[in-house]
């Protein structure tokens, strides 16, 4: 299973989180070539710069990417490609509640004509049954699905370090479980673990693996942040609730850390697809997870207008901590609500280039921010703050993501 060797060519397609990490593990032993349709995002790699915010990445970044091939060119991309991984964006949209996945389609009709020996890895979140679908439109294509469960500014580690592999095989050919097993190999050669548990599935059941997995996490935000929502309007102590439960060896310590809401580029879209694949299927619990999400905006928000504050400070767009990303936060819920009631909002953002973000003036001076604000709103904590705490409204109870 692990035999592949620095002559065996993996196409990385999309250079965000999931592809970068995997280009930077499987370049320790794999030629590697990393496809994006962003010129810039190409030339940062091709300088030596990281375009994403990862502190193993940009630690590494120096040695790895001389052994990185970033290029917008799609034939010397593809070409002579033994894999091909398909890591591009798959936003959910809301008209049709679907995933847009026509990224994900244009590469495959670009490999059909390039590479078409080469074994195609969807990591791309999907809807379940797209895979064993695009098999069926794609017959010449030899396509497995893997599920990614990556963290945002931990993506390095968590594809060195994964809990599971999962590697799925279309129902409609299952000569291709021989391919999973060779991608199987491919990752686990990187591991840090080389015992990490590997489940072969078909397509269909890692599609559902992947929805699954995030909705239950999403689940457990939901269920800490009504705790907290509960505690806060009963004066309660919301810490000491949630360490009586956790205690539990079956409830257990992991995300317990009440927020503004589930946020960041997974759960949100994963947990509406899921909910959408439900339309013929009885359910309450998927429904009510992101009917949730939106309660727990509508309290925050509520709770910030009650001290009726002249300036709202944002601390940060970002969802985690050490993540440059701010896709989908949830204090961007808490800005839109905060905004129809009129209220005038500052945001503190030092990775933002851009001097207004949705009519909301961007300050990257701490101090002057500090200075500015009323009251100083704050998803997760940074010790920053510790001289304005008095300001800080924030959630985060136990300083961690």
């Amino acid at each position: 299973m692990g035999n592949a060797s620095i002559s065996t060519k993996v196409t990385i397609a999309g250079a965000g989180y999931v592809g970068l990490a995997y280009a930077v593990m499987l370049a320790e032993y794999c030629q590697i070539s990393v496809f994006d349709i962003d010129e810039n995002r190409v030339n940062l790699i091709a300088s030596g710069s990281s375009p994403i915010g990862d502190a193993e990445i940009e630690a590494v970044f120096d040695v790895v990417h001389p052994k990185l091939n970033a290029t917008t060119d799609e034939g010397e991309a593809f070409k002579d490609a033994d894999f091909i991984i398909i890591s591009t964006p798959t936003d959910y949209d809301p008209k049709t509640n679907y995933f847009d996945v026509s990224s994900v389609e244009s590469v495959l009709e670009r490999v059909k004509v390039l590479a078409p020996d080469a074994t195609i890895i969807l990591k791309s979140t999907l809807p379940v049954g797209f895979t064993d679908d695009v098999a069926l439109r794609y017959p010449e294509l030899n396509i497995v699905f893997s599920p990614e469960f990556l963290r945002e500014g931990k993506a390095l580690f968590d594809v060195k370090n994964p809990s599971r592999i999962i590697v799925g095989y279309p129902d409609r050919k299952p000569l291709l479980k021989g391919k999973a097993e060779e991608v199987s190999g491919l990752f686990l050669r990187g591991c840090s673990n080389q015992k990490t548990p590997v489940l072969i599935v078909n397509s269909t059941e890692g599609e559902a693996i992947k929805l699954f997995s995030n909705t239950y996490l999403a689940l457990r935000v939901a269920f800490f942040n009504e705790l907290d929502s509960f505690a806060e309007a009963r004066s309660l102590d919301t810490k000491a609730i949630i360490d009586g439960i956790c205690l539990d060896n079956r409830i257990g310590m992991g995300y317990n850390n009440p927020s503004f809401g589930y946020g960041g580029y997974c759960l949100p879209k994963d947990t509406k697809q899921l909910l959408a694949n439900y339309t013929s299927v009885p359910n309450n619990i998927i429904a009510a997870i992101v009917e949730a999400n939106r309660t727990r905006k509508d309290f925050i928000s509520d709770r910030i207008l009650d001290m009726n504050p002249n300036t709202v400070g944002i601390y940060r767009l970002t969802m985690k901590t050490d993540s440059d990303n701010f896709r989908h936060s949830a204090v961007q819920g808490i800005m839109k609500r905060l905004n129809a009631k009129g209220k005038k909002i500052i945001i503190f953002e030092p990775a933002m280039e851009e001097d207004f973000f949705f009519g909301s003036e961007v300050i990257r001076d701490l101090d002057d921010f500090k200075k500015r604000s009323s009251i100083i709103v704050a998803n997760r904590y940074d010790s920053d703050l510790d001289d304005v705490m008095d300001k800080v409204y924030t959630r985060d109870l136990f300083r961690v993501d």
